[in-house]
């Protein structure tokens, strides 16, 4: 997993780190400001100081540039507290199960395969067949009609004589007929979550699952 350093957009506005923890060349410090801005008086001639106006700039610019850092430093911080609560918000959603939108169903805890199909109408027959990597109908079943409608289906992953069938993935294939002919079903199937990750670059925290990265707003539910 990866943490939001917020670095790349703290970069946009101007702020490099500096490795040996010095101010980068060119810059001032306040004590060092404020040293050469004494100096500077002290050194200048009584019959012709400096102009106020000139001061008061310096004095501004330095203020400007001293209020930058501390903004950068502030955003540093933010950044920091937002990844974290960005990833501690759906921490509790790992070991969970996730519907998401996607004809791939993947083993659930117990080695259960579980989805929905959504049928624009009412089906007057509907079949489920799921099917391996290899292109083998692993099982099938025979709905009958349905109503329009989501239509939930759970199957858990065993023969007749109770063996596991399958461990991995499976293609969720539903076939539907209504009363105007073949239907297509949108299929939303059931993920564990295994983790949650924050990307490198900053963002939302996602979802690890076995049909891979997930936007927390892309599950549809969560059980």
């Amino acid at each position: 997993m990866t943490s939001i350093t917020g670095q790349s957009y703290l970069d946009s506005l101007g702020s490099k780190s500096n490795p040996n923890g010095s101010a980068p060349n060119g810059t001032l410090d306040q004590s060092s400001f404020l040293t050469l801005m004494t100096a500077q008086l002290k050194a200048q001639d009584p019959f012709n100081p400096m102009d106020n106006t000139q001061m008061v700039a310096q004095m501004a610019q330095f203020s400007q540039v001293s209020g930058i850092a501390e903004m950068n430093q502030s955003l540093k911080a933010m950044a920091s507290d937002l990844a974290t609560a960005r990833v501690g918000n759906v921490a509790g959603w790992i070991g969970r199960a996730a519907l998401v939108s996607s004809a791939t169903a993947t083993p659930l805890a117990d080695g259960s395969y579980a989805f929905e199909a959504e049928l624009p109408e009412d089906a007057t027959n509907v079949q489920i067949d799921l099917v391996d990597p290899t292109g083998a109908v692993v099982h099938s079943q025979n709905l009958g009609a349905e109503k329009a409608g989501s239509v939930g289906y759970s199957w858990d992953g065993k023969d007749a004589e109770g063996n596991a069938v399958s461990t991995g993935p499976l293609k969720v294939m539903v076939t539907a007929y209504g009363a105007s002919g073949p239907m297509k079903p949108v299929i939303s199937s059931w993920t564990m979550i295994n983790g949650v990750q924050s990307p490198a670059a900053g963002g939302a925290a996602q979802l690890i699952t076995p049909l891979g990265i997930v936007k927390p707003e892309e599950a549809l539910r969560i059980a």
